[in-house]
């Protein structure tokens, strides 16, 4: 066995337990008698994955869940590999769910191919066994975590609220910045908005991403990035996830007055 190093009461980030990147973190809830992963990374990676926390001295056997923040590759690859190696049950949101059990490699970014990208491996379809939504409770032993429903990045991004801490997937990173926002993605501005919004007004003190270092809650710099993601919604360059393009707007009329360009 070796030590365990807890980043919070009854949660390890692996990442940080392994002094090495497995490209996204991925936490381990220990609930005294039974564990939990919220996501578990890719299939190339999974093995080490999996050999860390024997060594951590958690019995595979009590794994009670393999939780999926959403359906993006870098985050579950692995997770059809991970369900038969443990023998333990899935959850994700409905839909990310559809995505997964299909194994759509476009949606889930395994494959890019206006980019030539493509995850080796694809993405393997994985049965979902429990499918969760805004406010089911997952108990985990002693723990519990709240899920919420925070779709913006992806239709099926879930975040969980365990006690003061919250994990918020892709939603915000310690920088301010937000996960990919892409049409193909299934990415919506306006929700991404209200689930930004519920963040930035919750109690929780700490945020635990899907993607670099955890931090405090700050309102501020959420409020920050809300007010730049909010004028995305009327940009061009975010085609059919933006709402308006006032410019174009104006342009037309001027066009319908006859009115020539002002230089």
């Amino acid at each position: 066995m070796i030590e365990r190093k807890y980043l919070f009461d009854g949660v390890i980030e692996l990442n940080l337990q392994a002094a090495r990147s497995f490209g996204v973190n991925i936490y381990l809830i220990d609930g005294g008698t039974e564990w939990a992963l919220i996501d578990v990374g890719q299939e190339d990676t999974l093995e080490e994955v999996i050999e860390l926390v024997r060594e951590l001295d958690f019995p595979l056997s009590k794994c009670k869940l393999l939780i999926a923040t959403h359906a993006d590759a870098d985050h579950v690859q692995g997770l059809a590999k991970a369900r038969t190696r443990l023998k333990a049950k899935t959850a994700a949101h409905p839909r990310a769910a559809a995505v997964l059990e299909a194994g759509d490699a476009v949606e889930t970014y395994a494959s890019i191919p206006a980019q030539d990208f493509h995850i080796e491996g694809g993405m393997p379809p994985c049965k979902i066994d429990v499918k969760i939504d805004e406010g089911t409770d997952i108990k985990v032993g002693k723990r519990k975590l709240r899920v919420w429903s925070t779709p913006g990045h992806t239709p099926g991004q879930l975040s969980f609220r365990l006690d003061n801490l919250l994990f918020s997937g892709d939603n915000i990173y310690r920088d301010g910045c937000v996960g990919a926002i892409d049409a193909h993605h299934g990415s919506n501005i306006p929700d991404y908005i209200k689930s930004l919004t519920r963040i930035r007004d919750d109690d929780a003190e700490f945020l635990l991403p899907s993607h670099g270092p955890v931090f405090r809650r700050d309102p501020k710099m959420l409020q920050a990035t809300i007010d730049r993601i909010t004028k995305y919604q009327y940009m061009a360059d975010f085609g059919t996830c933006a709402v308006a393009w006032p410019l174009q707007d104006a342009h037309e009329k001027d066009i319908a007055a006859g009115k020539m360009p002002s230089l």
